[in-house]
């Protein structure tokens, strides 16, 4: 018996961004400069994503040029993602080692190599810094370059160490590992770029942000392992949470399902009630917190409704996925099968 998937308790209104179209252009366009995307095989499925439509649910507020940067951003980390989730390289943590370390020298401001030919994923990265950076506070872009190495760093050792190892972590430590491998918190940071808002270190640092700043990061991350769980099974992808409660629990498909929805419903009125005490805590700073929370509040909305409509987590269609090379450029990351 097919299992069905379980509704995810959402009560923030759909929107998208006008500039969407705009963005599928630009982003044909830099996917093909920076050499991201450039096999047929790859375009398509790449096309078929719409990554475009994606960004415009979850940054519906932003203005053109922020909405091209945001979804390069996302192309970016999706296609990396993809690398090291689908293909061999997630399963060979020293094979991308180097260029892991390149990245982080631009993610450092030290700059690249010049007298090398650079892997693609390393010169959209280098465009991508130069473009963001500029008018940014330097705890702003502490804090973002933290959370992009983070990212990097656990993909590339827990998550493929875990693979190559056959480990199959605990739900606890998954759970705050996860909030890194999705890249959430980069994604999260980028609001303060889009909404063209600075917030103060103090509210970074205060309880009430930290919680409802964690649970929308948890909303998205556990609704996408929802989403993907299909996929993923097909891959042998241990890294899912529905997975790791069918595994640790001893549950069904669908039994693992409806926990996973329910503790993503919990999430949600978690972030609802960290909210409206932040808002009370500090009237005053209404004008940074109302578009930073709303910019949260689309995170999970969006992603909610672009992760329904996608292909990719298509369960009629994973068949797509049974041959990663077919669609896994080895220019992204310059690290060739052996």
């Amino acid at each position: 018996m097919e299992s069905q998937l379980p509704d995810i308790y959402c009560p923030f209104p759909q929107r998208t961004n006008p500039h969407v179209e705009h963005t599928r252009v630009h982003l044909d366009e830099w996917t093909r400069n920076t050499g991201l995307v450039h096999r047929d095989s790859a375009r398509e499925r790449f096309e078929q994503a719409d990554f475009g439509a994606f960004v415009g649910m979850v940054y519906p507020n932003a203005d053109a040029e922020g909405l091209d940067l945001v979804a390069d951003w996302f192309v970016w980390l999706f296609l990396v993602d993809d690398q090291l989730d689908d293909g061999y390289l997630g399963r060979s943590p020293e094979r991308v080692r180097d260029v892991v370390a390149v990245m982080r020298s631009v993610i450092d401001g030290n700059g690249v190599p010049s007298d090398e030919e650079l892997p693609a994923a390393v010169v959209a990265l280098a465009d991508l810094w130069e473009r963001t950076m500029p008018n940014t506070a330097a705890h702003w872009r502490a804090r973002f370059g933290w959370h992009l190495t983070t990212y990097l760093t656990t993909t590339t050792t827990w998550e493929a160490g875990n693979r190559a190892e056959d480990v199959v972590p605990s739900e606890e430590t998954y759970i705050a590992k996860r909030r890194h491998t999705g890249a959430i918190h980069v994604c999260m940071d980028l609001i303060e770029i889009v909404a063209e808002i600075e917030a103060p270190e103090s509210i970074h640092n205060d309880d009430r942000f930290i919680t409802a700043l964690e649970a929308s990061c948890n909303v998205v991350c556990w609704a996408n392992d929802v989403y993907s769980y299909e996929k993923e099974q097909l891959l042998g992808e241990i890294h899912n949470l529905v997975h790791l409660v069918r595994h640790h629990r001893g549950y069904g498909k669908q039994e693992a399902l409806e926990h996973v929805c329910a503790e993503t419903d919990r999430e949600t009125r978690r972030f609802l009630a960290a909210e409206a005490e932040l808002l009370s805590a500090y009237p005053q700073l209404s004008g940074i917190l109302l578009p930073y929370l709303d910019g949260m509040r689309s995170w999970m909305r969006g992603n909610l409704d672009w992760s329904r409509q996608t292909p990719r987590y298509n369960p009629d269609d994973v068949g797509q996925y049974e041959e990663p090379d077919e669609y896994l450029e080895a220019t992204v990351l310059g690290v060739a099968r052996d």
